[in-house]
């Protein structure tokens, strides 16, 4: 029957009530923390563009990571900024890269930490690009070689899960081959499955200091006009292996979160990116919104949309205000 014998507003009238009808809840358990090291000791250098992110040494990785692992947050994903770039990304699988020396101090002072690696080449190449380049094109197989020779050291530091974020074709494949053939059959792969050429990813430039020397990433990231593709591309990475699938960018792609989480009955993820993250900051510092209202509504429809993790920016202070 219609109104007056049924009032919604029954169930709102209440905070009390409000909080025992709620359907989605956050939780510390739901975040990822990215993290950018950079070498040197000592170093905490502010990325401009993302109020209230850093550029970290080693060193201050480990303390970053005690006090999110004391909040309760039980991951973090690393990016790793290298001494050195060249054409092959050499630095990637380096055993003695920057990511590779950072896992292994952190899992040493925070072994309960879940500790996720990028695997990518965009940070490591003096092109900017996501893996080898010949004549102004990205080459997808020879590339593949590169990120399983980057996941398999990552593995060998101690990383608990590795996260390829290249989109290439057969990448996670050929990742999963060289975890099995390396002994590391039990490490898990959480792959960026849907990630498209999305213009949100401006400030991670400056952060990652990655910024292609040429071009751009549309040949190799989704078209952003595009729905249907990204289920055939989570598929593909099931299919290759990946255990853990992930959307990025979240805010304006939660259309695919949703697709994703009803089509697959696998963990997913999704990347509440840099330039999502500085929007909000932007608007916080002239007064225009309430920022930790606007950061827990975000985090709650990305949840809402189907994302079971969510990588962002915010979940140290997102914690805190869970924890108020």
């Amino acid at each position: 029957m219609p109104f007056p014998v049924h009032r919604p507003r029954r169930l709102r009238s209440a905070d009390a009530i409000r909080k025992m009808v709620r359907e989605t809840h956050l939780t510390p358990d739901d975040f990822i923390y990215p993290v950018f090291v950079t070498p040197g000791k000592g170093v905490r250098k502010k990325i401009v563009s993302m109020p209230g992110c850093f550029q970290m040494s080693a060193d201050e990785i480990v303390k970053e990571a005690q006090k999110v692992h004391k909040l309760g947050i039980p991951a973090i994903i690393l990016f790793g900024i290298p001494e050195r770039k060249d054409e092959r990304g050499s630095e990637a699988y380096s055993p003695k890269g920057i990511v590779q020396k950072t896992v292994r101090a952190v899992k040493d002072k925070v072994p309960g930490l879940v500790v996720i690696t990028d695997v990518c080449m965009c940070e490591y190449t003096s092109h900017g690009h996501c893996g080898v380049v010949k004549e102004g094109r990205v080459l997808n197989d020879p590339t593949l070689e590169l990120l399983a020779r980057e996941a398999l050291s990552h593995a060998k530091a101690g990383a608990d899960i590795v996260a390829p974020s290249d989109m290439m074709d057969g990448r996670v494949a050929a990742i999963r081959d060289a975890l099995d053939a390396g002994g590391f059959d039990d490490v898990p792969i959480m792959s960026y499955a849907a990630k498209y050429a999305s213009a949100f990813y401006g400030p991670f430039r400056e952060a990652a200091e990655s910024t292609p020397a040429f071009g751009d990433r549309r040949s190799y990231q989704m078209d952003p006009a595009n729905r249907r593709e990204a289920i055939r591309e989570v598929a593909l990475d099931i299919e290759e292996g990946a255990d853990i699938v992930m959307v990025k960018p979240a805010m304006s792609y939660m259309d695919i979160i949703s697709d994703v989480k009803e089509t697959f009955e696998v963990p997913v993820a999704a990347y509440n990116v840099s330039g999502e993250y500085s929007m909000v900051k932007a608007a916080a510092k002239l007064g225009w919104i309430d920022e930790m209202k606007i950061v827990m509504e975000i985090l709650t429809s990305i949840k809402r949309a189907g994302a079971d993790l969510i990588l962002t920016y915010h979940a140290v202070d997102a914690v805190k205000e869970l924890n108020k």
